[in-house]
């Protein structure tokens, strides 16, 4: 008896060697994390730094906090796909009510908490007492709450508080509060879902909601108080998102809801419910924010990156299911230690896979090419779903392999918070200069003001940055085109007509500009007249959409001016044999397809740019500034109108 009792203490196994072993096999999550942490030292210099460390837990807190509201909702066996709109929703609560509504700074903060909480509690009324089913409940909450969030700020940032927009700096210099933020809310859920009545009635309504019912609980309450706290931590992760942005943008956490709810999972929760705690959940959001900085830090193809994401996840989480199968199935203790072999086995293979996955795609997709290469230049695109921003990437690309320069390029995929994660990943990796093409003007400020600091001199591209240092901006002159096509289209219609306008994504330079010089180029023609203006996001799909239901209220216009060629197009498509004909378009930026549209005759002009020029200037500009040459503040690239006549001359 005293021998089998010995056996069963950590230390007849190896004291600490032993626990630690356990740790591992029963947590595979947590095997995976580190392996992919060996992995990106070995592959990356930059990664294992103190400063790109603190950089990976920021870039996991709003994804963590929003994945340990979610972990209750998880636990009780629902879904809450509304978080990542009542984060947005609640951060444009906050910085309306401290600046338009001039609410005192800690009153606008617990506005925006209660938004997050009644939006929460909302949708715990619908599933418990409205039977809706979660999925539906909170997919009505995620349009709502989008909804919202857009008409109280009109569509456009709103900028943060200086007293707010401080929970996104560092305290004592070096710990940054967003982490903070997250080691508490991460304790928070630990305590609720191991310590308290509710906790516990999670994990007895996720493993059998009818005998939960049946043993006196009383569930639809309980399901009211877990959706309210998955709205309070949506609230508190929206709060943390806008301060590091030092704005609220409507827009924000597009498609964070899924990383919240991967975070989950890959953490070892089950989506049948029962199942879920917050270190399992922290692992998962890590895991995504080390595998983001690392790629970003290896010069992976943004296109790929996502990719590999897709697949690292996938395989963690099959594989940590496949373990805990096993470990289901295992003989009782004693009976045999072939079970737990076969655990170790599975865990060992879940470490292999990742670490395979993770080695052999960065691999093959690094760029190799950049042996020899002394300088080392980011460039940080809004959007590759652009061809604008295609093109100005190819002549980055082209420049750069001109010049010799190692140039790593990704895709903000028109979200603020993920461009100033990649921005923050630039400033970590030891490169010589940064060019950057803003989603918001504002928004990158704060990224932007890092790299300053670091002494890492940032080129901005097309668009500019606001409250920081840009060494240069190299733009097209936005109001100068404008003002171009107020008169192109102006003189088309002799004159007199009614308009529309298609307008771009709120906040950004571009949209501002060329908006600022249309406007003052048609005060020169009193006989045009706007009926309407509406944002389209520089997007085709928004473009056809938006002109479509515009020709619902005035189907007799006369012209159209959209401030990019991918809303052209969509108008173009919306309007079908009347484009060119009764109804003129005029587009801005000379893509590839708007100009096959201009000597089609379906567009009659576009404002051309030459994104090709952009992205060649500045990397040469981001060269010399990384050498410490004296480079022109402002460089502009002169914009032409192209018509069909002089389409076939014209070269972007």
């Amino acid at each position: 008896m005293a021998t089998d009792t010995l056996k069963s203490k950590p230390g007849a196994q190896g004291g600490a060697t032993g626990g630690l072993r356990r740790l591992l096999l029963d947590n595979g999550a947590l095997t995976a994390l580190i392996v992919l942490v060996i992995a990106m030292s070995a592959l990356s210099g930059d990664f294992l730094t103190a400063d790109n460390l603190l950089n990976v837990g920021v870039q996991a807190a709003v994804t963590a906090i929003l994945a340990f509201g979610v972990t209750f909702v998880i636990v009780s066996a629902g879904i809450d796909l509304s978080v990542g709109s009542v984060a947005a929703l609640s951060a444009t609560v906050l910085a309306w009510s401290a600046t338009e509504a001039g609410m005192p700074v800690v009153l606008a903060v617990l506005f925006a908490v209660a938004t997050g909480l009644v939006c929460g509690l909302v949708n715990g009324f619908l599933v418990s007492y409205g039977k809706l089913p979660s999925f539906i409940a909170t997919l009505a909450m995620l349009s709502v709450a989008r909804g919202l969030s857009l008409v109280i700020s009109q569509g456009s940032p709103i900028a943060f508080p200086d007293s707010v927009s401080h929970l996104g700096d560092t305290l004592g210099g070096w710990l940054p509060v967003p982490v903070l933020v997250m080691i508490v809310m991460g304790l928070l859920t630990a305590f609720v879902l191991g310590r308290t009545y509710i906790g516990r009635s999670m994990y007895a309504i996720g493993g059998n909601e009818e005998a939960a019912r049946l043993s006196g609980l009383r569930v639809k309450r309980q399901k009211l108080a877990i959706y309210a706290f998955s709205g309070l931590f949506a609230a508190a992760a929206g709060i943390v998102l806008a301060s590091r942005l030092s704005s609220a943008q409507p827009q924000a956490a597009q498609g964070y809801e899924l990383d919240a709810i991967a975070a989950v999972v890959i953490g070892g929760a089950s989506l049948a419910g029962g199942t879920g705690k917050a270190s399992g959940t922290l692992i998962g959001a890590l895991i995504l924010a080390v595998l983001r900085n690392g790629l970003n830090l290896l010069s992976v193809s943004a296109f790929w990156q996502q990719v590999v994401i897709g697949v690292v996840i996938a395989l963690a989480v099959l594989f940590d299911t496949l373990r805990r199968k096993a470990g289901a199935t295992t003989p009782a203790a004693g009976a045999s230690g072939g079970g737990n072999r076969g655990k170790q086995a599975l865990t060992y293979l879940i470490a292999a896979v990742v670490a395979v996955a993770v080695v052999g795609a960065t691999s093959l997709l690094h760029n190799g090419s950049s042996a020899g290469r002394t300088q080392k230049i980011g460039l940080s695109l809004s959007t590759l779903n652009n061809p604008f921003f295609v093109q100005i990437r190819d002549g980055a690309e082209e420049e750069a392999k001109k010049l010799g320069v190692d140039l790593t390029v990704t895709d903000a995929q028109n979200d603020a918070s993920q461009q100033a994660n990649q921005l923050q990943n630039f400033t970590s990796g030891s490169l010589s200069s940064v060019i950057v093409n803003p989603v918001d003007s504002d928004a990158a400020g704060p990224a932007v003001r890092g790299a300053n600091k670091a002494g890492i001199p940032v080129i901005a591209v097309d668009r500019g940055v606001n409250k920081a240092d840009a060494a240069a901006l190299v733009a097209s002159d936005n109001v100068e085109g404008g003002a171009l096509g107020a008169k192109a289209l102006a003189e088309k219609l002799g004159g007199k007509g009614t308009i529309v306008i298609l307008q771009g994504q709120a906040g950004t330079s571009a949209s501002r500009e060329r908006g600022a010089g249309f406007a003052e180029g048609l005060k020169d023609y009193p006989g045009i007249k706007v009926v309407a203006k509406q944002p389209a996001d520089f997007d085709r799909t928004k473009g056809l959409d938006v002109m479509t239901n515009l020709l619902q209220a005035h189907p007799d216009i006369n012209g159209v001016f959209a401030e990019n060629d991918e809303m052209a197009l969509g108008a173009i498509k919306a309007l079908g044999s009347k484009a060119g004909k009764s109804v003129q378009v005029v587009g801005f930026d000379g893509t590839p397809d708007g100009l096959k549209a201009v000597e089609a005759g379906s567009l009659y002009a576009s404002v051309a740019q030459q994104p090709k020029e952009l992205g060649r200037i500045a990397v040469r500009n981001a060269l010399r500034a990384a050498d410490g040459e004296k480079v022109e503040k402002m460089v502009k690239v002169p914009v032409k109108v192209v018509t069909k006549e002089n389409v076939a001359g014209f070269e972007g």
